[in-house]
């Protein structure tokens, strides 16, 4: 074999291991937009690596992260959960989600500001409610400053194409996390008369809150396996 020959060699194993790579992120994203509750259909959630190949490599068998854009919708279930309870000034409330915008990014340096405000504004522009931006690289300090002054109109995400290899929720060491809806939430503190605040806490940027997309506010419940009990429930506030 010539130093041709070995140099596509070469190019052809480093497209195929970043193709697996890129591969089992989106498959991680995707189970996770379905534990979030979206619309997903199973061969969305269990693509195999041949039907990724086919959909998203280019000529030289790289991933083009440009045609790796996609969004869902909440299912019915997820309106209920993240609809507010009625009150006396807001009597039919509406729910507080709404369709999902995913984007990997084709930036391999640090995310500036430049391409976080460009995420941004298709996210605003197009009245997504969530929006997540999948990195190569962390996002420095200065664009993820942009996240909170559009809190009042989409909620935005990042998460680092390393830290999706693996879905973390399938861990035989993670415990079941469920949300709960406003009325459970509510059903919970009266039958153990608590308020929110004498629950044990959760921080949002806890991996499996963040894999959850977790709100401050929210009530998590979290099954534990006991070697006595079978499964026992506990119960946390995010903060």
């Amino acid at each position: 074999m010539d130093s041709i020959d070995q140099e596509r060699a070469k190019l052809a194993a480093d497209a195929e291991r970043e193709l697996v790579r890129l591969w089992r992120a989106w498959r991680t994203i995707h189970e996770m937009c379905q534990d979030r509750g979206y619309e997903l259909s199973e061969d969305e959630v269990r693509i195999s690596l041949d039907t990724f190949r086919d959909r998203f490599a280019d000529a030289s068998g790289a991933p083009d992260r440009k045609k790796m854009t996609t969004s869902f919708k909440p299912t019915n279930d997820m309106l209920k959960k993240y609809t507010p309870l009625p009150t006396a000034s807001n009597p039919n409330p509406v729910p507080q989600i709404g369709t999902i915008w995913i984007e990997f990014s084709t930036e391999t340096a640090g995310i500036g500001v430049k391409p976080m405000r460009l995420f941004v504004h298709h996210i605003t522009d197009h009245k997504f409610y969530t929006g997540i931006l999948v990195t190569q690289a962390p996002v420095t300090p200065t664009a993820l400053k942009l996240i909170p002054s559009v809190s009042h109109e989409a909620t935005i995400e990042t998460f680092q194409e390393q830290d999706l290899l693996v879905n973390i929720t399938h861990h035989e060491l993670v415990p079941k996390h469920i949300p709960l809806s406003a009325e459970e939430k509510k059903k919970l503190l009266e039958r153990y008369r608590l308020k929110e605040s004498q629950l044990p806490r959760i921080q949002t940027a806890d991996p499996v809150a963040k894999y959850l997309g977790l709100r401050r506010g929210q009530v998590v419940k979290i099954i534990r396996k006991s070697e006595t009990a079978g499964r026992y429930a506990s119960y946390r506030w995010a903060i």
